[in-house]
């Protein structure tokens, strides 16, 4: 049996936790090999070297991007890495040689950057190559970072570990991420030893370009279908749950269990991943199942994630949603009866590379829910100069989710737990498949919608 098991950042930051937890369960003397790890870069590493994921402030390759002094800001960088280092010191990293690898690899960002700092400021190239390049750069120091630590402390336990390295910093061969991997992989006996790879993949395509800050686990599913496992576990901080602990509580949560990627698709959609879109899908083409766990639960079975699953009893999974979406409507009283009517609106959409969640429509309205951020006034007055009217409005969408809620009543009793609460249903979506009931409401009403919901669909019998 081959595992391949990916830790996220949080957890990384929480090293003790994952060795006692995940690692080493039994202690350095019972090790248990045939498993190789993706390790994030710790928490909050990423959002220094590019930028902060939720507030979207600038980090290191904003700096850049803008030709600000990101040498000065390079350094402060290093300072918070070595200080990293410092709370791993207790428990088996050697701190003179994790600080020099760091100290290394920061001085070779540095170089890299002020190379292509003279490129552009030369202005015989068009920039947005070089800052793409820049931003691959950049990645890959915060994961060549925590899997040079893991590896250094594993081994200072006597741990027979091996760094995989695909951040491909000193191998100048031209390869796609794909070739990186079985490059890589190929010539270990994973038997005997336990594999640490980057999160980050370089490659011709360019991971970040592809994937932005999902690279990641598209690494791991790569990985994981590279060496066909057994089954693919991503460990994170909270249990793939009933509803957003964060919003519910944790005391009112349900761990899923068992679903099916349909599911975690649908998750996807609103932003709320089990696992980025991309990286499910070749672990879904080859049948291996996606275990997700809790770190700080190591006994806890966790949700495993198959292929063709459906509960054997109708029931509800999951309540998600998101309060960072506006409906765009267009209606036209000449709609009626009109084939293609929405052509036009698709083809701005395609223009400015917006992606709907959600379409709703009557004989003369068709609404679109999108991300609030993908909202340009250029494409707004682009579809004003084709149809009647076109109202944007800032609301909420609430997400109903099963692998097997096709069942009379369901619909009706989520409408009525949200009317009973005065929340009013703007919008409603639900296609022939059945797994995700949409309800667009305001905005406001977000989290008390999520509340009552989860309590009536999942928590009570």
């Amino acid at each position: 049996m081959l595992f391949v098991e990916k830790i996220g950042g949080t957890s990384m930051s929480q090293f003790q936790e994952v060795l006692n937890n995940i690692i080493l369960p039994e202690g350095p003397e019972k090790v248990r090999y045939n498993r190789i790890f993706v390790i994030s870069a710790y928490n909050n590493v990423t959002n220094w070297l590019l930028e902060d994921k939720k507030t979207r402030e600038p980090g290191i390759y904003g700096k850049f991007a803008a030709q600000e002094s990101f040498e000065s800001a390079l350094d402060d960088l290093l300072g918070k890495l070595m200080e990293i280092n410092r709370a791993f010191k207790d428990i088996g990293l050697d701190l003179e040689v994790a600080n020099q690898f760091i100290t290394d690899r920061i001085g070779q960002i540095k170089s890299i950057l002020n190379s292509m700092d003279e490129v552009i400021t030369s202005g015989y190239v068009d920039k947005k190559g070089i800052l793409l390049a820049a931003r691959e750069a950049l990645a890959s120091v915060g994961e060549a970072h925590s899997a040079f630590n893991s590896v250094n402390i594993l081994q200072n336990l006597g741990v027979h570990a091996t760094l995989v390295d695909l951040s491909g910093f000193h191998d100048t061969l031209y390869l796609t991420i794909d070739e990186r991997i079985h490059k890589m992989l190929n010539p270990i006996d994973f038997s005997k030893t336990l594999t640490i790879a980057t999160g980050y993949t370089k490659g011709t395509e360019g991971i970040m370009r592809e994937f932005d800050r999902g690279y990641s686990e598209v690494t791991f599913s790569k990985i994981a279908a590279e060496v066909k496992a057994n089954e693919a576990i991503l460990h994170k901080e909270f249990h793939l749950s009933s509803a957003d602990p964060r919003i519910v509580g944790v005391d009112n949560i349900v761990p899923v269990g068992q679903t099916n990627y349909d599911v975690a698709d649908q998750l996807a959609d609103i932003g709320m991943e089990a696992i980025h879109p991309k990286a499910s899908k070749p672990l879904e083409k080859l049948g291996i199942d996606l275990r997700i766990k809790n770190t700080f639960e190591p006994e806890h079975p966790g949700t495993l994630i198959s292929k063709n699953y459906k509960g054997i009893e109708s029931k509800v999974e999951i309540i998600a949603g998101t309060d960072q979406v506006v409906v765009i409507e267009i209606h036209d009283s000449s709609m009626v009866g009109e084939v293609g009517y929405d052509k036009i609106m698709m083809a701005v959409f395609e223009k400015y590379q917006i992606s709907y969640i959600m379409k709703t429509t009557n004989a003369n309205s068709i609404s679109m829910l999108i991300w609030e951020k993908s909202v340009k006034s250029e494409m707004i007055h682009e579809l004003e100069a084709y149809y009647q009217l076109i109202t944007v409005k800032k609301v909420a969408v609430i997400c109903i989710i099963g692998s097997n809620i096709a069942k009379p009543g369901v619909l009706a009793k989520a409408a009525h737990i949200l009317a009973s609460n005065k929340i009013n249903i703007e919008c409603v979506s639900q296609s022939l498949r059945q797994v995700n009931m949409q309800f667009v409401i305001n905005r406001d009403c977000f989290k008390k919608a999520i509340i009552v919901l989860n309590k009536a669909l999942c928590l009570e019998p």
